[in-house]
């Protein structure tokens, strides 16, 4: 039942990051669509908006739009009040509250102007301390997880199977000298060695994806050299060594087979940790970089909001991280109990 329902909230946030511009009401570019005289509101508020047309002339396929968001969106205004006078539309910006309207536009067609330009936007959420919808940053910001998730958790595998396999399958001096890697770095701190690998490689999203797939391999190295060290003395690989297979053949096809079950719950912890991991250097500021939405990110802007009375702002992407990495947690601790032959 657990299995089935950290499943289901896994691959339903990751559909739901991947199409998030079908669904998200921002759907401007990394959901940065600001309302400055809307900030810092709860969830649940509404307001009417204005949209005016950007006369920018910007082409963009309907796939850059659909998973890259829209880089000519709109300006929205939120209004606080509004009257059509014949053929003038007057209004005020959200926040002023004078019988006098200071602002006015022409207009042709007073209905369809009224349906085409005036919505009524809810902000289930609320917004953020820039008048941003909180709802589209929080899912965008799902994508920066998923992404260093299975990005750090590939760069890891490729290098922990390569050293691991190598190690446990010839021993002597190579595995004296892949051991002292492994030892070696894993006595550095994870987040201190993934802090000096970001500085080094400079500030930004995919220098992290690198960072923290380097620190990850060492824990799948070692059950790899660990497995590999177990199987490689089983009568099946003796025989195709007396066949005069080659070791690649070996390893290939014989040995990394048979220990895809403890990668695969090794997969699953490790990409609960890139998420705290990539959400702590967004905290920090060398994670994903302004405009982006990062989950880590969203915290930094607003955690001053728990002790001046919006601390949602700061919960709800921690409460986000949370269900996600437990989910990813209890997956793998399933996975086990069920790949277990013991059991």
């Amino acid at each position: 039942m657990i299995k089935n329902i950290s499943i289901a909230y896994i691959l339903l946030v990751a559909f739901l990051s991947i199409f998030a511009y079908i669904f998200i009401p921002d759907k401007s570019s990394n959901a940065n669509q600001m309302h400055l005289s809307i900030h810092s509101e709860s969830p649940g508020f509404k307001v009417d908006i204005l949209m005016i047309d950007n006369t920018t002339n910007y082409k963009q396929n309907l796939f850059e739009k659909l998973f890259f968001g829209d880089k000519n969106p709109p300006s929205e205004i939120p209004l606080q009040n509004y009257v059509f006078i014949d053929d003038i539309f007057y209004y005020n910006e959200y926040g002023n509250f004078s019988d006098t309207f200071n602002n006015s536009i022409h207009v042709d067609n007073l209905r369809q102007f009224e349906n085409k330009s005036i919505i009524n936007r809810t902000f289930w959420l609320g917004t953020d301390k820039f008048g941003r919808d909180v709802l589209s940053r929080l899912v965008i910001g799902a994508r920066i997880s998923f992404f260093i998730g299975f990005i750090s958790v590939l760069i890891s595998l490729v290098i922990g199977l390569l050293l691991g396999g190598l190690s446990g399958y010839y021993s002597g001096n190579i595995d004296r000298v892949i051991m002292w890697i492994i030892n070696v770095t894993w006595s550095i701190p994870t987040l201190l060695l993934v802090i000096a690998i970001t500085l080094a490689l400079g500030k930004g999203l995919w220098q992290v994806f690198i960072a923290v797939g380097l620190t990850m391999w060492v824990d799948v190295a070692r059950v790899v050299r660990g497995q590999v060290m177990i199987i490689k003395e089983r009568q099946y690989v003796t025989a195709a060594r007396v066949l005069g297979f080659s070791d690649f053949r070996i390893l290939t096809r014989h040995i990394l087979p048979n220990i895809v079950s403890p990668l695969i719950i090794i997969s699953a912890a490790n990409f609960a940790a890139s998420i705290l991991i990539e959400s702590g250097l967004s905290f920090l500021g060398l994670g994903a970089q302004p405009p982006m939405a990062s989950w880590g990110s969203i915290i930094k802007d607003h955690y001053n909001y728990i002790i001046l009375g919006k601390p949602m702002l700061a919960l709800i992407p921690g409460l986000c991280i949370m269900s996600l990495v437990m989910a990813f947690m209890l997956l793998g601790n399933k996975l086990r109990d069920a790949l277990d032959v013991k059991n």
